[in-house]
């Protein structure tokens, strides 16, 4: 029965391919071998020279790569060119392939019940360095103070060393006055441990990762080198930070530590034996590497992975350390494609990265469907690239986004976005579920003001996206915006629970002149500062939204311009308590009119004016005071009998439960976010707010 149903899948598999010859490989294959279902290779690198050998006779003619269920442990990246073209990579869809970009360790023993030691071959450790480590599937933690939380510098001065070049210098010291528990901690020393010292910030918006270059026990001051902090995110006494890579540290289950580069100490958890752990320390920073000939104007065409799993990429803190910059846009990815189109990536998973899953630049028509991406270092997608070419024709397009399951990033670099477009125009990011994030759920462009922008035409729709924040980074929203783009819709989407640290937690947030943008029919609910936010911007359209019981505000706005920002209508409004109003939402010139506004627990107040003070400004003119009836806004059910707001404001009814995946009940649920996850995010939420009562 088994031989049957092999034979039908590969029969199958040939009808689908339009019989396009097939290269197999196999865990059991050898490099030496001919490819053939008999007699498969072991290697990728292997199959793919194979199919180039094929295609010399005929380029255009498709090709397949068939492999094995099982795992495999490759050296390094493979890497396609345009010799790859019209390639194919597929597996068992029931029982996928698993490619891992690591190693295993298997050398544990044990010193005691709480500590277990492996030593790693220098040779190893020479080729294959490793910052992060897994065991059974689980990320672990690197040894560091505190256990939980962060600590607050007490001072934070700089002191410039190169010369001035624009707005920041080239090489400076920043000097950290650190609090007393991290003086004693550092005081038990020696320089040497000091130096393997890694110190991580999160500063609103952004990560610093330093190695600590001296500390003054004298003044109690760490110093980090590195270029001039940059005057709108310096880190300050606001700031947050760690201690990482210190063995005193190594004080709590799950945490390891590397010391002299090749003795590995483990502190085990509750029920774990050393044979039944499988550990995997990550090496590769890629796994896969798409790279067209832009020279010769010959870029990889029509190349497709489906059914396969990637999992355990690196990352590698700098040797200078890692700087600040919005969304990491240059931390490296596990996939990444240069000057390539027609790409698709089909029923895959990407978990235990080390930074982004996946990056294209300079590439245009890529699919990217039904795929699960978990447990990533930054973030799951990166669209374009953040400088502008000098032939526009090579600005990303035409990338979708479709019915992807995004869950659990940030954890190496907190400020990673699920989905970002740098630059680029007409990709749709649709259907896909994003939560579990320590920063931006979706954010579309890369200009900041009002200069010309390649990003336009983007649609940003169907998709769900919360529990992202964490009370860790600061300045965020569900859905970021920037930059002027004519045809961008924000529509459909489903946001929720966004929880920044300081100022932030936007759930729709216009940022510096995100301009043209339509934003409809979107349901925003308990976002820590306001549903909808707009920064500075021209011409933008909110309508037919649902903003409810959000935290601090439910909308907001904060530069005054003498042009039209937004138009604001047709939006239920509905609340409990808390400010309607944030900013100089009164002085912004707008046009706000039809909306329907609710706040459970008493007047609704436009600043301090109720509605009749309100319209004599000519806002609302047409705006009602009315309950909406939301059937169970407190179990997240907003449904209600529309028809009344319809007749009164113009409001639409538009089915908010369609945004996420769809498919097979089972995909659906997978997208799921686990309960104790919802809960450890609630209890952060309630422990901040309890804070500042």
């Amino acid at each position: 029965m088994k031989k049957v149903g092999w034979f039908v899948l590969l029969l199958l598999l040939n009808f689908h391919f339009g019989f396009s010859q097939t290269i197999y490989v196999s865990p059991d294959g050898k490099d030496r071998h001919d490819g053939s279902k008999r007699n498969p290779v072991a290697s990728l690198e292997r199959a793919r020279d194979l199919a180039r050998q094929l295609h010399r006779k005929d380029v255009s003619k498709p090709m397949t790569i068939f492999i094995k269920t099982g795992d495999y442990y490759p050296n390094r990246a493979l890497e396609l060119t345009s010799a790859d073209s019209n390639l194919r990579f597929t597996s068992d869809p029931n029982k996928k392939a698993v490619f891992h970009g690591g190693f295993k360790i298997t050398s544990f023993q044990k010193i005691s019940d709480t500590l277990w030691l492996a030593d790693v071959p220098e040779t190893l450790i020479s080729t294959r360095s490793f910052e992060q480590l897994f065991v059974n599937g689980d990320r672990l933690e690197r040894a560091k103070f505190p256990n939980q939380g962060y600590y607050n510098p007490v001072a934070v001065t700089e002191t410039i060393l190169g010369k001035v070049e624009g707005e920041r210098a080239d090489s400076a010291l920043q000097h950290i006055k650190v609090p007393g528990e991290c003086v004693n901690i550092l005081a038990a020393l020696s320089e040497e441990e000091i130096r393997h010292t890694i110190i991580r910030f999160n500063h609103l918006w952004d990560n610093t990762i330093k190695p600590i270059q001296h500390f003054n026990r004298k003044d109690s001051t760490v110093t980090i080198s590195g270029v001039q902090m940059q005057p709108w995110n310096r880190i300050t006494v606001q700031s947050v930070f760690t201690l990482e890579n210190l063995k005193s540290a190594l004080d709590k289950p799950g945490e390891w530590y590397l010391e002299n580069g090749n003795k590995l100490y483990y502190r085990p958890r509750v029920g774990e034996k050393i044979e039944t752990c499988q550990f995997t320390a990550p090496f590769l920073e890629q796994l896969i590497i798409i790279r067209g000939d832009e020279t010769a104007a010959r870029p990889v065409k029509n190349i497709t992975f489906e059914n396969i799993s990637f999992e355990h990429s690196a990352f590698h803190i700098p040797e200078g350390g890692f700087e600040p910059l919005q969304a990491a846009p240059f931390a490296p990815a596990l996939v990444e494609a240069d000057y390539s189109a027609h790409i698709s990536f089909r029923n895959c998973a990407f978990q235990h990265t080390g930074s982004y899953a996946m990056w294209f630049r300079k590439s245009s028509h890529i699919d990217i469907r039904k795929n699960y991406f978990q447990d990533l270092g930054a973030g799951g997608l990166k669209i374009g690239e953040t400088s502008l070419p000098a032939d526009s024709t090579l600005v990303t397009h035409h990338v979708s986004i479709e019915n992807n399951i995004f869950h659990s990033g940030g954890r190496i670099l907190s400020c990673g976005v699920g989905i970002i477009v740098f630059h680029g125009h007409h990709n749709r990011i649709v259907h896909n579920e994003i939560a579990d994030f320590r920063y931006t759920g979706i954010s579309c462009g890369w200009v900041w003001g009002y200069q010309k922008s390649p990003s336009h035409h983007n649609l940003i729709a169907d998709n769900h996206i919360h529990h992202l924040g964490w009370a860790e980074m600061s300045d965020m929203g569900g859905i970021y915006l920037l930059g002027i783009s004519p045809g961008t819709e924000v529509r459909n989407n489903r946001i929720h629970d966004i929880y920044a640290l300081d100022y932030g937690g936007w759930g729709i947030y216009t940022d510096e002149g995100s301009s043209h943008i339509l934003v409809r029919d979107n349901l925003v609910y308990r976002c820590k500062n306001a549903g909808f936010h707009q920064h500075y911007g021209r011409d933008n359209l909110i309508t037919n939204n649902i903003f409810a019981y959000n935290i601090k505000a439910q909308l907001q706005a904060t530069r005054v311009e003498t042009t039209h920002s937004f138009t604001f209508r047709n939006n239920i409004v509905s609340y409990t308590g808390t400010d309607l109003l944030m900013g100089p939402w009164e002085k912004v010139r707008m046009v706000s009119d039809s909306n329907c506004y609710w706040n459970q627990d008493g007047t609704v107040l436009f600043k301090k004016e109720q509605l009749k003070g309100w319209q004599t400004r000519n806002r609302d003119i047409h705006s009602v005071i009315e309950n909406p009836g939301f059937l169970k806004p407190e179990a997240d059910d907003f449904r209600f009998d529309h028809r009344v707001l319809a007749r009164k404001i113009g409001f639409k009814y538009f089915d908010y439960t369609q945004a996420g995946v769809y498919g097979s009940r089972a995909w659906r649920d997978r997208a799921k976010l686990d309960q104790r996850i919802r809960r450890d995010f609630e209890l952060v939420v309630n422990r901040n707010e309890a804070l500042k009562k």
